[in-house]
């Protein structure tokens, strides 16, 4: 192999092993796949033709040339994650000695809390009063969305084999291919079965996806979210709704109820509970929001008259 190739052999073989080992998202892979060849591009220019010539102040270097393009902290952190894994890769295939990623740091990011609706606001939304084949679709999908805290790829990848509406429990393939059981409320069962006895009247008969468009096939992403802002419109809800929204809703409302972090991070399918804690530091936000208006030491005093 020349080495002017073996940068490139070796990021094509690990996007590889990414898509057909682990498993990642479309999406994910798509970022992983997008960052490094960037990075190659950028190495090349340096003259360093393979992967083992690169070393932790070039990565410095590479990090603060990104900074300087205007690239967010959040998108330096995910760089810097994809540049990792590669070489944890490539320590496998006895390619490299060190990973030189380890140790460099990217800009802090400034976590911005997760908005939601309140309980009543997510009672007002949800309540849908149409027995339209395409509304019932849509409040089984929103029920399901904040009874169960899935994402959006979890939702239209379900197939009619994965639910029993009698059931309680629903198992989910997550992020990297990880399968959790999540709950399902009664509310959602409820919706489930509205929509299942009205599925044929949308569905393709060959097609064994849970939830489907109006050509009668797997409901796409885009039309998910065209049809929670449809509804948000519809229900006067005080925000766009997404799908991310009653996700973190489910969460905030289920923590604020439990006090549970170790389940809620469970329930998520997130990997590292330090994503979780964001959630309590939304319900801390609330209760600091109680506190101000109930404690006689923090009320504001009366304007003298």
């Amino acid at each position: 192999m020349a080495k002017v190739d073996a940068l490139h052999h070796w990021l094509e073989r690990f996007i590889d092993h990414l898509h057909h080992v682990r498993r990642l998202s479309p999406r994910t892979l798509e970022s992983y796949a997008r960052d490094l060849r960037q990075l190659a591009a950028w190495l090349a220019e340096q003259g360093i033709d393979q992967w083992q010539d690169l070393h932790q102040p070039l990565v410095r270097s590479y990090i603060a040339y990104r900074h300087r393009q205007g690239l967010t902290p959040k998108s330096l952190h995910r760089v810097l994650s994809s540049l990792r894994s590669l070489y944890d890769f490539l320590l496998q295939e006895d390619q490299v000695a060190v990973n030189p990623a380890q140790g460099v740091r990217a800009p802090k990011v400034r976590r911005k809390l997760p908005t939601t609706l309140d309980v009543d606001q997510i009672g007002q939304l949800l309540d849908i009063r149409d027995d339209d084949p395409e509304a019932l679709r849509d409040l089984a999908i929103m029920e399901l969305f904040y009874s169960s805290g899935l994402r959006l790829a979890e939702l239209i990848s379900l197939n009619l084999t994965d639910i029993d509406p009698q059931d309680a429990m629903l198992e989910v393939v997550g992020k990297g291919a990880k399968t959790r059981r999540v709950p399902v409320g009664s509310k959602a069962r409820e919706a489930l079965q509205n929509w299942l006895k009205v599925r044929r009247q949308m569905a393709d008969p060959t097609e064994l996806a849970l939830f489907v468009g109006v050509r009668g096939r797997r409901i796409s992403r885009s039309m998910v979210q065209k049809r929670l802002h449809y509804w948000s419109v519809q229900q006067q809800a005080p925000r766009k709704v997404h799908p991310h929204l009653l996700r973190h809703s489910f969460a905030s409302h289920l923590l604020e109820s439990s006090g549970d972090l170790r389940a809620v991070q469970e329930l998520l399918g997130h990997t590292n509970i330090s994503t979780t804690q964001i959630y309590t530091h939304l319900d801390f936000q609330h209760l600091a929001e109680v506190y101000d208006k109930a404690h006689p030491r923090a009320r504001k005093p009366r304007a003298k008259k």
